[in-house]
């Protein structure tokens, strides 16, 4: 090799190392950026960037009453849209359908959002995210109060800067997903790894505690997960009657529970359940009605404390109701 081409190379290789720690940067530049745009920064700015009608038909007042649903902020269902309006639709900018994504996506965990865009569409007849999906605002964004709710077939996800006072996700929330009819085993549904894992638990009990963990008739859906308070009995057997390799392995199941969300809501859980008392302060409950397939993999299951609620419903796919508050009195207002 000669002089000038070993010069050659010592260039090409600053230069490539040079470009390699800009790009570097780029990178971690960007990841800062992403991880400062929260879901709420993403509320505030679609909310300055709307015109009067478009406040007039998806802002709410912080304490407005639907005269269907009650206290709309605080409605919970497992199919529905909460103002007229897709996301995905003329009614929005395309400015403002990226901020509502950019709301949607900071909600859920990275490792997540794939899957959450994978229900969407299978639930949806494959039309993509935002088609059928709708919002609303209660409140006004950047001050103590306020809470913008995302809803559709499946989802009901709020973003509430922490204002909502006492209670988790900034109220109940609503997660599922369908495959069409669902065999057993629920192969390619995104949140069965959950009934597997409360299922293991199940499989860990002796005889007389699985008599108590089993409990004939399915609970009602939206209307009940409320709040029973302290010092009442709930469905299926205490926790605190659990070995502790059975409360090792529930705590697993808690952790696969809050997985999807992002940190801040999996933090904010914990801490709920821990003020109440902890895991050790719920029952678990396996229903022995809704067995797809008969097989003794209980498809519909409930842990539940004083203001912990999550009811997992797997009959005939999979619906999930959420409720998790620091106190009991927490309001919690269904359509009845």
């Amino acid at each position: 090799m000669t002089r000038e081409d070993r010069a050659l190379l010592n260039r090409r290789e600053i230069l490539a190392g040079t470009t390699a720690a800009v790009l570097a940067s780029c990178t971690r530049l960007g990841a800062a950026d992403v991880a400062e745009q929260s879901s709420e920064t993403a509320v505030k700015e679609l909310y300055e960037s709307l015109s009067e009608t478009q406040r007039s038909q998806m802002c709410f007042d912080w304490n407005h009453v639907d005269p269907d649903r009650g206290l709309l902020r605080g409605y919970v269902s497992n199919n529905w849209r909460i103002t007229p309006h897709a996301i995905r639709s003329s009614f929005y900018s395309r400015k403002q359908q990226h901020l509502v994504h950019d709301i949607f996506k900071g909600l859920i965990h990275p490792d997540w959002y794939g899957r959450f865009l994978k229900q969407s569409k299978d639930d949806n007849q494959g039309q993509p995210w935002g088609e059928v999906q709708g919002l609303a605002i209660f409140g006004q964004p950047g001050s103590d109060q306020f809470e913008c709710v995302i809803t559709g077939r499946h989802m009901t996800l709020r973003a509430d800067g922490n204002t909502v006072e006492h209670a988790a996700f900034g109220g109940p929330i609503f997660y599922g997903h369908t495959i069409g009819t669902e065999p057993a085993d629920h192969e390619g549904n995104i949140f069965w790894y959950q009934g597997l894992a409360a299922n293991k638990v199940c499989q860990m009990l002796d005889g007389t505690q699985r008599e108590k963990a089993l409990v004939d008739t399915l609970p009602g859906k939206e209307g009940l997960v409320g709040f029973r308070g302290l010092n009442e009995s709930y469905p299926g057997i205490p926790v605190s009657e659990l070995a502790d390799d059975q409360q090792a392995e529930l705590q697993k199941v808690l952790g696969a529970l809050v997985e999807p969300f992002r940190t801040e809501d999996r933090d904010e859980v914990r801490s709920c359940l821990e003020k109440q008392g902890g895991l050790q302060k719920c029952s678990l409950a396996f229903y022995t009605a809704g067995d797809i397939g008969d097989d003794g993999v209980w498809d519909n299951w409930r842990l539940e404390g004083p203001s912990f609620v999550w009811y997992f419903r797997g009959t005939p796919h999979i619906h999930v109701w959420v409720n998790v508050a620091d106190d009991p009195s927490v309001p919690y207002r269904p359509k009845q």
